[in-house]
């Protein structure tokens, strides 16, 4: 009773933030034929916590790549509220061609308490449809955020989802055997009070910023 308590007060009290405004694809000049990033997922990847999708994920990440010199050609892909299931079937027909797709996903799923079994056939069944469209794209994974360090949520909830996001996690950390795809798991010490928007449950451009740099340096740009 204490832990459905607790949640249906941080629903209620948790501000809720618009995402990203203005467009959704961009580039970032350089040399040489555009890199493709393609950034797939939930909120982080509506940007949601940032003015526009320049100082969000993708937009960050976009420059992170383009840090040698190369052009970068961006897409995010995201939706408030959606979990893998979601994102597989009616975000994936959206994704334009690219070189490298990121999935930014498992918050949700972990908040509805989505088992580590069926979260990880969610985001095989994800890998295996990207690819199906796009060809042979390499995919990487971001890690699920360890909900251990999310100011917003109280005790005795908050270690509820720290132990589910952790399972999660390392369910689809089992898809890094899969040729071609990455699974990076976040570091805690990105989630910091400093980097959290004000709502305290989303990244500030601050946490964007540092979250894109520890994907980039996962995924270097081959020249």
């Amino acid at each position: 009773m204490v832990i459905l308590a607790q949640a249906v007060y941080v629903k209620r009290k948790t501000p809720r933030l618009p995402g990203a405004s203005g467009p959704t694809e961009g580039r970032v000049p350089g040399d040489g034929e555009p890199f493709r990033l393609a950034v797939l997922g939930e909120s982080t990847v509506d940007g949601v916590g940032a003015a526009n999708h320049e100082e969000a994920l993708t937009g960050c990440l976009a420059r992170e790549l383009a840090r040698d010199g190369r052009a970068v050609r961006w897409q995010a892909v995201g939706r408030t509220g959606a979990n893998a299931r979601t994102v597989r079937a009616e975000l994936v027909p959206l994704v334009r061609p690219a070189d490298l797709v990121v999935v930014a996903l498992g918050v949700n799923d972990t908040i509805e308490l989505r088992s580590a079994p069926a979260y990880r056939r969610d985001l095989l069944k994800l890998v295996i449809d990207l690819r199906r469209r796009l060809g042979p794209v390499d995919v990487l994974l971001a890690g699920v955020p360890p909900m251990s360090r999310f100011p917003a949520l109280p005790r005795p909830l908050r270690d509820v989802l720290a132990a589910r996001s952790t399972a999660l996690d390392n369910a689809a950390a089992t898809l890094a055997r899969i040729p071609g795809v990455t699974h990076l798991p976040m570091d805690p010490r990105l989630l910091d009070p400093a980097a959290f928007a004000s709502d305290r449950f989303h990244p500030g451009p601050a946490g964007y910023a540092r979250w894109a740099q520890t994907l980039a340096d996962a995924h270097p740009v081959i020249a």
